[in-house]
């Protein structure tokens, strides 16, 4: 199981601005986090793996097939949750997924038995005959991934699928896509770190269309030791530091405020000590402007 990504780029527009720009990536089973700030291609990269889209040049292979050739047969092994809830609120839960499996082309008796294995999987099973009108953010979300497993997907794809949630629906979605991600290649685009700090086998960082980085957490971490350090300074120094660094964190305390920030070189600072980053600490780095 290999999706091979090779030197796709897309641009756009009259002035020819480039959403990816020769990308390239290998991917085998396991959670792959597609991190960047909005505008940095997530969504181009993802439309032209699924097809919605196609690129200026490169090509995407499926176990070295190219997936635009194998057409139906890739559609068939792919699933795709998109970031805009598009749910129909006069259906249920359990009609609008007998719906999606029927434009997936499932048989009657593969949805009479995936629907309510997929909505006891996402705890669903008590709303199965509720009007998605009524659902949550949580729930449409968990429906949502529900029509993207319904054929058994070998590759996944999700939006930002926890955009906008609160904190315990945040984790019950990030340990499902966790659970489901052993055999499966699973890409979860998102720009909240948190996300995919404990889940993710592998991080892709996209940049104005570029990947800047693609490995593993640890690796990404390593990157930017030495260069974040923490402070305890009066209220006044803190806003100046704030002009002068990348500040991550700001806490009071009781002998003044403890400032986090990035630094390339170690500042001349009194009782300034280094920390150990974090994938905020990265993600500041390499996208704060």
């Amino acid at each position: 199981m290999l999706l091979k990504i090779d030197h796709v780029s897309k641009t756009y527009g009259k002035d020819r601005k480039k959403a990816l720009d020769e990308f390239t990536a290998e991917l085998s089973a396991g959670v792959y986090a597609l991190l960047g700030p909005n505008g940095a291609g997530k969504s181009t990269l993802m439309n032209i793996i699924t097809d919605n889209l196609r690129q200026d040049s490169g090509s995407v292979l499926y176990d070295g097939e190219n997936t635009a050739a194998m057409g139906k047969r890739f559609r068939q092994i792919l699933g795709f949750m998109p970031q805009q809830q598009g749910v129909y609120d006069d259906f249920t839960a359990a009609r609008f997924l007998w719906y999606m499996a029927s434009l997936k082309g499932l048989s009657r008796a593969e949805a009479k038995q995936r629907i309510p294995e997929l909505l006891e999987q996402m705890n669903l099973s008590d709303a199965a005959n509720k009007k998605l009108g009524s659902f949550s953010g949580g729930m449409k979300q968990r429906i949502l991934i529900a029509q993207a497993l319904l054929n058994n997907p070998q590759v996944l794809i999700l939006d930002e699928p926890t955009a906008g949630l609160d904190p315990k629906e945040r984790i019950r979605i990030r340990n499902l896509i966790s659970e489901i991600a052993f055999d499966k290649i699973v890409i979860f685009a998102t720009h909240v770190v948190s996300d995919i700090e404990y889940i993710a086998k592998e991080i892709l960082m996209l940049k104005q269309g570029r990947l800047i980085f693609k490995g593993p957490i640890d690796e990404l971490l390593l990157s930017i030791s030495g260069k974040v350090f923490e402070t305890v300074v009066p209220r006044e120094q803190a806003e100046k530091l704030q002009t002068s660094y990348c500040v991550s964190g700001i806490s009071s305390l009781a002998g003044g405020i403890k400032v986090r920030f990035l630094s390339e070189e170690p500042p001349k600072l009194p009782d300034c000590h280094s920390v150990e980053p974090t994938l905020e600490d990265v993600y500041l780095y390499h996208f704060n402007e």
